[in-house]
């Protein structure tokens, strides 16, 4: 039996403290048309199942919380239930398609179900149509949740055949044998971690450094403790949702990461600040040095893990430096800021934390995620998070994927977060953000926008 950890279930915790609340990633792929029919998009869907064993099993909740839920088979299990067909308004331009995106993607999702929808979005502009996914945070992160496009469409305009299909759901599992199971885990849980633990003592080197390594890490974090200072970027939030997306060429960031000897990471990080600087300045704030601390997601997952669905992320918490006027030395100060925690270690210890909390009794852990989620935070700003997707063009029943937006879930009194996606040649920019206190959220995608040009032009000047 398969449960959460606890980072899988914080984000079902996040919920249940936040009513407005829905932490539900995903993102949407634009084909080029026709469309095809509803029918033979569900039938392709279903000849893919057999592939994400996940897509048919659905959470049961272990009683008196003794361990994390657990991920089950669905004896219920109704495709229908989860491939949806829907229309973009008319003329289906970009305003249409975002609010369409943020309606879908701000409903909550149904517990009792398995946790995934993919939408067939048919009137787009041009005769286009897409597939919005949208998959619950607790089942994956970006890097697992982009992967699955690799399963469910093709690397080429040939269709692939349908996966022979022999699944039934197993033997549901009793509240008597569900209680005494978590009691053996509960009861086992300190045996499991003294092996863990006499694992790690039998690589002393290994272990030291890795130690010492967490400690520095985790002394960086300890200084996240301290508040961000107050802007109108933080704060309470409604339930609905404002969608919007930019994008730039690869290409032309290569120009720049190669220009100023930068990541591409660093590159998109400085565009979306210049685009929260402009958006504070338009607001008649001033940008504070110490006012934009972004949560920045760091993949901990070893390669050839891409394709298993759960959460193996840490977190970087780095200022973003919005007090920077000049582009080009606003992305120098990120490109540092971003070296000097990775150089402390910063992730590592992240990741050290989350491994901890595995190892630990859940309800204590349980527990402690429930009080530290009902204590409102204030030492994040905002979110950034950057997923590298396909560098080859997808398809569906023919139809070549034209572009991929993404979508980034907000809550606890963070206003606004942007998701980073790389599809073959374009870095798109997805920023979601509450609708009540963010009328204005094209100033801060144009600001991106303007940003990232002005960084372009200053490297092909410096060339």
């Amino acid at each position: 039996m398969e449960r959460l950890t606890p980072l899988a279930a914080s984000f079902l915790e996040a919920e249940d403290v936040d009513p407005a609340a829905s932490l539900a990633i995903g993102s949407l792929a634009t084909f080029e048309g026709p469309a095809p029919s509803f029918e033979e998009f569900m039938e392709a869907v279903r000849g893919r199942l057999p592939l994400i064993p996940r897509y048919r099993q659905r959470l049961l909740l272990t009683p008196f919380g003794l361990a994390a839920p657990a991920w089950v088979d669905d004896p219920d299990f109704d495709l229908g239930h989860h491939v949806r067909r829907t229309s973009v308004p008319g003329p289906g331009s970009r305003d249409e398609v975002a609010t369409l995106v943020s309606s879908l993607m701000t409903r909550r999702m149904d517990r009792d179900r398995p946790m995934w929808e993919y939408w067939f979005c048919e009137g787009l502009e041009d005769g286009r149509w897409g597939l919005l996914s949208k998959l619950h945070h607790c089942l994956a992160d970006g890097v697992s949740g982009t992967d699955l496009y690799r399963l469910v469409l093709d690397p080429t305009p040939v269709p692939r055949p349908p996966v022979p299909d022999t699944w039934t759901p197993a033997a549901p599992v009793s509240p008597l044998g569900l209680t005494t199971r978590a009691v053996w885990e509960l009861v086992g849980s300190p045996v499991h971690a003294a092996r863990v633990a006499t694992q790690a003592l039998g690589q002393p080197v290994r272990l030291a450094r890795a130690a010492a390594d967490s400690t520095q890490g985790l002394l960086r974090l300890a200084g996240a403790a301290r508040p961000v200072h107050s802007t109108s970027l933080t704060g309470p939030l409604g339930g609905g949702r404002r969608y919007a997306w930019t994008r730039t060429s690869l290409e032309d960031v290569r120009v720049v990461r190669r220009a100023y000897k930068v990541t591409v990471n660093d590159v998109a990080l400085a565009a979306v600040t210049g685009g929260f600087r402009r958006l504070l300045l338009a607001r008649g704030e001033t940008p504070d040095p110490r006012a934009l601390r972004s949560l920045v997601p760091v993949s901990t997952r070893a390669p050839g893990e891409e394709s298993v669905t759960d959460n193996r992320v840490s977190l970087m918490l780095p200022y973003l430096p919005v007090d920077v006027a000049d582009p080009v030395e606003r992305l120098a100060v990120m490109h540092r800021r971003i070296k000097e925690l990775r150089a402390a270690h910063e992730p590592e210890a992240g990741g050290s934390l989350t491994t901890l909390a595995e190892l630990g009794p859940f309800p204590t852990v349980s527990l402690g995620m429930r009080l530290g989620l009902r204590l409102p935070q204030h030492q994040v700003a905002t979110v950034t998070t950057n997923v590298p997707g396909p560098r080859t063009s997808l398809y569906a029943l023919g139809r070549e994927v034209q572009e991929i937006l993404p979508y980034v879930p907000i809550a606890d009194r963070v206003r606004i977060g942007v998701a980073i996606f790389s599809y073959r040649d374009a870095l798109t920019y997805g920023v979601t953000a509450d609708h009540d206190t963010t009328p204005d959220l094209d100033v801060l995608v144009d600001g991106v926008e303007e940003s990232f040009a002005e960084l372009l032009q200053q490297a092909r000047t410096s060339v």
